[in-house]
């Protein structure tokens, strides 16, 4: 058989992701700060567009408004004015009035009062070097950007006590190694033979320094471990004596609460373990954390809930974060107008599809936003009017089936997109939890809506009365919720809350 060449023509459907349709899936993830970067990166990049925030105050499209006095004419001089034109009765202060609204008997000026007296008690001509209340570059006055006080780090803060503290140049330069070494809670996790190494000094020279640096303010800094950061606290407040020594020697069985080997290891008895671990919650584990805290960033909702009057709820996006473009179509008039080759009228029309499309996404992504939320917040309802004890299961196929789009497309939606609700501020991620199956084949009940439960049944537990998990697991199924032991065990951990035998050791403790 020859092998030979020939042409086939065949016809096929297949599904292609166009650019467009790329970036209309990419805004629906994005959250509002991200989205507000992206608009800028288009506007940089696409001349045809444009923020719209509306008429300013100043803009009256070239008119000028009724009754306004018109301006003088540009060749004129404005008429001069002498100074006593200012000081007439109407316009000049009165006895009690304080210039500039300052009051001089309170001002301090570098030790001198404000009358300046000197000590025979003849009176300075002028007040201070120069004349009163100036903001002049060489002017020694206080003013109000120099009462304006910034937040101290804690380097700034360790440098001024090593300056004066260590007086050789040699131990300052490994005390500020040391400080630049320091994590964000106070600690020093470097190896100290690696700085001798690389200061080119003995690991004895920093070993002498941070014993220095240790009885810095804020006790317990510089330390590379829990134990001794406890350890100088303690001897700051001249409370490390054995038994203390030895309680620090055991930190596993105080994390573990297990008070009585904590007792038979440190040599004392209950009511003295009891004063000890008081004293030791009073200690700061993390001393660093008072400095360069940096402020928590407020969560800007992306949907406004409110109840609405005669009941039901009322949802709506949060206008602050709506991206406002235009498509300035006077500029895409004028400088089509003027052009002259192919290539471009070409790039200009391609801005405009793009700049059009992207105005299309923008309006797109806003609508199935709220339709998503719309949709969460009536299968919600009760968690809104009850509380989260009545959080319903909810997957992402449920509101997808509802609004007629994509699992995944409800899944873009809800990343990162929060919502203001009579409750708080939630994610909407929030609302969607797993079902665990009712009793007897009851309602299925929310993940988060048992974890409450279980976290509600723990907080009201007694010290006689200390619940394990398999007694959870019976006080659930009386109240219809079929959950496995593993599963409590799961949701217990996941909150941070300890076994049933801790939680009677800690409550024998305290009580």
């Amino acid at each position: 058989m020859a092998l030979s060449q020939r042409l086939d023509l065949r016809q096929s459907q297949t599904l292609v992701m166009t650019p467009q349709l790329q970036q209309a899936i990419k805004l629906l993830q994005l959250s509002n700060m991200e989205l507000s970067d992206f608009i800028d990166r288009e506007i940089e990049q696409n001349p045809l567009l444009e923020r719209d925030d509306g008429p300013g105050p100043e803009s009256n499209d070239g008119f000028e408004p009724a009754g306004a006095e018109p301006p003088p004419p540009p060749d004129s001089e404005p008429a001069q004015r002498d100074t006593l034109d200012f000081t007439t009765s109407e316009t000049m202060p009165g006895a009690g009035d304080s210039p500039l609204d300052t009051d001089f008997e309170n001002v301090w000026t570098n030790g001198s009062s404000a009358d300046n007296t000197m000590g025979d008690g003849e009176t300075l001509g002028q007040w201070s070097n120069s004349g009163g209340g100036g903001s002049g570059f060489d002017e020694s006055d206080p003013n109000l950007e120099q009462t304006l006080s910034g937040d101290i780090t804690l380097r700034d803060h360790l440098l001024s006590q090593l300056n004066v503290d260590i007086a050789t140049p040699a131990d300052r330069l490994i005390g500020t190694a040391l400080i630049d070494l320091l994590d964000e809670t106070g600690y020093l996790t470097a190896d100290l033979a690696d700085l001798a190494s690389q200061l080119g000094c003995t690991l004895n020279d920093i070993e002498r320094v941070l014993e220095q640096v240790q009885r810095f303010d804020p006790p317990g800094i510089f330390a590379r471990s829990l134990k001794e950061c406890l350890a100088i606290q303690l001897r700051e407040l001249d409370r490390l004596d054995p038994a203390m020594a030895a309680l620090l020697d055991n930190l596993e069985l105080l994390a573990a609460r297990n008070m009585a080997a904590l007792i038979k290891a440190c040599g004392v008895d209950a009511e003295d373990i009891t004063d000890m671990l008081a004293e030791i919650r009073k200690l700061n584990p993390k001393p660093a954390l008072a400095f360069d805290h940096a402020p928590a960033q407020p969560v800007t909702p992306d949907i406004l809930m409110r109840a609405q009057a005669g009941g039901g709820w009322i949802v709506e996006l949060n206008p602050d974060t709506l991206p406002r473009l235009l498509v300035n179509q006077r500029y895409f008039t004028k400088v089509n107008s003027e052009l002259r080759s192919k290539a471009e009228r070409e790039y200009l029309s391609e801005r405009l599809n793009s700049a059009n499309w992207l105005l299309k996404s923008l309006h797109q992504r806003a609508t199935t936003i709220l339709k998503v939320a719309s949709e969460i917040v009536r299968r919600q309802d009760a968690f809104f009017v009850n509380g989260v004890q009545h959080l319903k299961p909810l997957i992402l196929r449920d509101i997808a089936e509802v609004i007629g789009m994509h699992e995944s497309t409800v899944s873009r939606v809800t990343s990162n997109k929060f919502m203001v609700t009579p409750r708080g501020v939630f994610e909407l991620k929030y609302f969607f939890t797993t079902s665990i199956q009712g009793a007897d084949g009851g309602a299925s009940h929310s993940a988060e809506a048992v974890r409450f439960r279980i976290k509600a049944m723990i907080d009201e537990e007694s010290a006689e009365s200390v619940l394990s998990d398999d007694r959870i697991v019976e006080l659930l199924r009386d109240d219809g919720i079929d959950i496995a032991r593993r599963t409590v065990a799961k949701y217990r951990e996941a909150m941070r809350i300890p076994s049933s035998v801790q939680r009677r050791r800690e409550k024998s403790l305290r009580f």
